[in-house]
Order: structure tokens, then sequence, then C-alpha cells
């Protein structure tokens, strides 16, 4: 978008849609038409979002891979400051955009693989335009899973796209920590659907997941059991990023920066260090 990594470029809110609790998408648009003409991103990229006087936070891409930049997503939890300040954002105000940043999902590697998604919470969200990608070229792919949990069936994100994602070959299975009255599906954490799944073919397929990183840990894990090579295994690792290009170093992972290296990882890259704790 430009080539000043620490220049935002002003962008307006186009609309703003309540997902969840705490919880809401925001359509941007870049206000520079040449900006916009130039703005291009990849399934697991993130913009740093910009508000004067509050700082900036990096939030992931949630929607379809852009073409240009007079639309593109973000679904966003109010945690801090920063973002409870972008709760106050309606449609017609301004925010400044730094992006896009950081490595994306393997989506090349998948041609012709069965692709499993595992992913629980907001972590849907960063998978969310890996999602769109892979139905969009449907043809391309074998299996397509969706597998995805939540702390209560009110937590689910996109649960009004999820019948036209399955009526356009995704497999959905989704599960809960803790049922209503409603609920008929699947209770229990997300890694054990992957125990469940049957008809995987382990070294024709690839795992993408996100979400807390114990939930990954245990996912990656579960996947290596039926036999899923750690090279097809694929997280997103999204702490502590704050300048979005490895300068400041806070988001230092042992030896990488999840910032600039990541936030998607190949899991035998990372592995052993996420074993350590407090790292």
């Amino acid at each position: 978008m430009t080539n000043n990594p620490w220049l935002s470029q002003v962008a307006t809110v186009e609309s703003v849609t309540q997902e969840i609790d705490s919880v809401a998408t925001y359509q941007l648009r870049l206000d520079d038409p040449r900006a916009a003409q130039r703005y291009r991103f990849q399934p697991g990229q993130f913009n740093m979002l910009y508000l004067p006087s509050c700082g900036e936070a990096a939030i992931s891409h949630s929607g379809p891979p852009s073409h240009d930049g007079n639309r593109f997503l973000h679904t966003i939890r109010f945690v801090g400051r920063v973002t409870d300040s972008i709760a106050k954002l309606q449609a017609g105000d301004q925010i400044g955009v730094r992006g896009p940043f950081g490595s994306a999902w393997p989506m090349r590697q998948c041609v012709g693989q069965d692709v499993v998604i595992v992913t629980g919470g907001l972590g849907l969200a960063p998978l969310r335009p890996a999602i769109y990608h892979l139905l969009q070229g449907r043809v391309d792919y074998r299996r397509v899973i969706l597998l995805y949990g939540a702390r209560s069936p009110g937590l689910l994100l996109y649960r009004r796209e999820m019948e036209s994602w399955q009526q356009s070959g995704l497999e959905v299975h989704l599960t809960v920590d803790r049922a209503d009255i409603d609920w008929d599906g699947a209770v229990g954490i997300v890694p054990l659907l992957l125990d469940r799944l049957e008809g995987l073919r382990p070294d024709q397929t690839q795992v993408l997941t996100c979400g807390p990183e114990v939930m990954m840990h245990y996912a990656a894990l579960a996947a290596v059991r039926l036999g899923v090579p750690k090279s097809a295994i694929w997280l997103s690792v999204e702490r502590n990023m704050q300048c979005a290009f490895g300068m400041c170093g806070h988001c230092q992972l042992g030896p990488v920066f999840v910032c600039r290296d990541g936030p998607v990882f190949r899991y035998d890259q990372v592995h052993q260090l996420l074993k350590v704790r407090d790292l």
C-alpha cells in the first residue's frame, strides 16, 4: 500500500456488523483511490489499525481476499484501550490503516489436498479469508472441513454464513464447552472433533489452525497422532504484535518475530518454541 511501513492510510468505516457480544465486523474502505487500487492482502495477513490518542492494534483480515482496498473486513473483539475505542466507531467514521503485514495461509500447498480447518472462538476470523478462498476454487481441493468450537452456542461466530458454506462444499462440525437447552450438537473441546474425524487421508491433508495456543497445541498433537506430517500443519500465532515488521521486538518468539516471520507458521518450525512456558 505504501513504501513507508510506518505510514498509516486513512480508511472510512463503511458498515459495522455486530457478531456476538463484544465482537463486531468492520467493513473499511481506503480513502485514497490510488492506495485502494494498489492494496492487496492474502488470507492470514493482518493490518495495524490506528486511532489518534489511543494507539494501534494488530487485527487479522476476516473477509474475502481483496483485489483492491475498496472493501475489506476486520472482525474485532473489544478487549483493550484501542479496541474499546474502535467499538465506538460508526459508519462514516475514519481510522488509520497500516498493512497488510505478515505471512499467509498456505493456499498453494492445499491444492489437491484434504484441508482441515481447526479453530476456536475468535480464531475463526483469521481463517475466514481462507474459507472464502477454498470455496471460491472448490474444485481445486478434495475434502474441505471446518472443526470449530466456542465456550457456548451464543459465542459461535458467523452462524448466519455457515449454511451457505455447507452448500458450497464445506463440511462443518461444531462443538461447545457448555451446551444450552437448544443445543443438540457436540459438547467438548475442539481437538476431540479431529480425533473423531473419519475418512481422513493423513498423507494428503493440510491442517490450518488458529485460536488459543493451548487449543492449537492439542489440535496439532491430534493431527500428528492421525499421521498428518508436522510440515503439513499450520498455526497462526498472534502474540504482542506492535510495530508489524520486526523492529520493536515485542513479538519475539525465540529466534523469530511473529509479525515479520508469521503470524502463520508451519508446526515443525515452532512446535519446540511453543513448549517453552512464558517465551
